[in-house]
């Protein structure tokens, strides 16, 4: 049997690029790597994939015409995954819905739509707990700042939340472990990277970045917090379990 590699450039438009290449060249890759990764020394043939938005597109749309949305957000939760072999899944699924009936990307019965699902939900979990987690501060200038780190790449799933519900000021939300972020004006929001952003991985914003109010205003809420446990119903379990422990240091309740 003939191994063949594909090798493309990472990205999402790489990837559906990949799919029109392996359909252009009737070959399917029993690998994907990333350019410039060490090629197996098993594998018989080795294809660079050029992202070309073209075919990428046609590819997008083809999907479009086979599976309603809930299934194509399915794909985009797998890709923000960035799980290993998430791109291989997506790959195999992509030509599963090509190549079976309408229909196929609801049967759980095949292994690759029960893992597509699997590892959508806990993406799409993660922007929900992005969405309830949030911690702005208030910054002298008056715009508002919160660090996150989720487990997934799940930001980009929560904007258009805080878009909606903070439409009045402006917000910076960034992903520390990733190194981005997106920053709201009040008309638009903008994905930004900081070329300093070492400082902000603790979760607090510099005091002297502070707006005068917002020590009080944190050291209120973590009072208001206090007051509303209950020590006798205290359960550590069942609030890790809704409350990851992950989310904490960017809690101001939690914070000492």
């Amino acid at each position: 049997m003939t191994m063949i590699v594909f090798r493309y450039d990472k990205t999402f438009e790489g990837l559906l690029t990949a799919v029109f290449d392996a359909y252009f060249r009737k070959t399917v890759p029993g690998e994907l790597l990333a350019h410039g990764e060490p090629v197996p020394l098993f594998a018989d043939e080795v294809h660079d994939v050029v992202t070309d938005r073209t075919k990428s597109t046609r590819v997008w749309k083809g999907i479009e015409k086979k599976v309603p949305k809930k299934p194509r957000n399915m794909i985009l939760h797998v890709w923000l995954s960035e799980q290993p072999g998430s791109d291989m899944l997506l790959f195999r699924y992509i030509c599963r819905i090509f190549d079976s009936p309408d229909g196929y990307a609801y049967n759980l019965a095949d292994e690759c739509v029960f893992e597509v699902r699997k590892l959508a939900h806990k993406v799409s979990r993660e922007g929900e707990f992005l969405r309830q987690f949030v911690r702005f501060q208030k910054a002298g200038d008056d715009s508002f700042f919160a660090p996150v780190s989720p487990e997934y790449n799940a930001l980009p799933l929560a904007i258009a939340y805080f878009t909606g519900r903070f439409s009045n000021q402006k917000w910076l939300i960034y992903d520390v472990k990733r190194r981005y972020g997106y920053y709201y004006d009040l008309k638009n929001a903008t994905e930004v990277t900081l070329e300093d952003d070492g400082h902000l991985l603790d979760g607090k914003l510099d005091p002297r970045l502070m707006a005068e109010d917002e020590q009080l205003f944190q050291t209120l809420w973590k009072n208001y917090f206090k007051a509303l446990s209950i020590k006798e119903r205290l359960n550590p379990r069942l609030q890790r379990q809704h409350m990851p422990r992950r989310f904490w240091k960017f809690l101001t309740e939690k914070q000492e």
